[in-house]
């Protein structure tokens, strides 16, 4: 059964919110790239790279695999945490809703393996991966309230006005269908 207390989509910087742990919208090396990834990398400083190139060399010699969910510290950032979560490429030939899904219940997995009570998620996936917004946000919406977690607070943190007005319908849509 869900447990999630409060499920909300805000517009603003991931960077900025002060939350128990801060998804990260990874690429497989985990080594920081574009958009949500490199802001994270940038804002947090070293010491999450660091941890980063330690998964690599202990657990993740491939890279994380999408999907997955794995933390390190926050470094530098008002978070606790970063848990990162490798999102689909988008496929007009194939779905990989399901994969774009798991990165939403992985990272709340490792929330609750975390302790963490907060989480802010970015548009996973609707970057550089090419994933539409309209398609991505009701499927995060509902794997979120769906999942099997002791997380009390999650937020949608959303960079601008197009995507947060999108995950509100989601999760208005959502809402409604209970």
């Amino acid at each position: 059964m869900p447990h999630v207390f409060s499920i909300t989509a805000i517009q603003g910087d991931i960077t900025d919110q002060q939350v128990d742990a801060v998804v990260n919208a990874a690429n497989h090396s985990l080594m920081g790239g574009g958009g949500v990834d490199g802001a994270i990398h940038r804002r947090g400083g070293p010491r999450i790279k660091e941890e980063c190139k330690r998964l690599r060399a202990e657990r993740y010699p491939d890279g994380l695999p999408t999907g997955q969910a794995v933390a390190t510290t926050a470094g530098d950032l008002p978070a606790r945490w970063v848990i990162h979560t490798v999102g689909p490429t988008y496929s007009r030939s194939e779905d990989r809703s399901h994969l774009l899904a798991s990165c939403h219940t992985e990272a709340l997995r490792v929330a609750d393996e975390l302790g963490a009570k907060k989480v802010a998620f970015p548009a996973i996936s609707t970057g550089a991966y090419g994933y539409p917004l309209e398609e991505a946000a009701p499927i995060a919406v509902r794997a979120v309230m769906d999942a099997d977690t002791h997380v009390e607070e999650v937020r949608f943190v959303l960079f601008d006005a197009d995507a947060h007005r999108i995950y509100e319908d989601a999760l208005r849509a959502a809402q409604g269908s209970g």
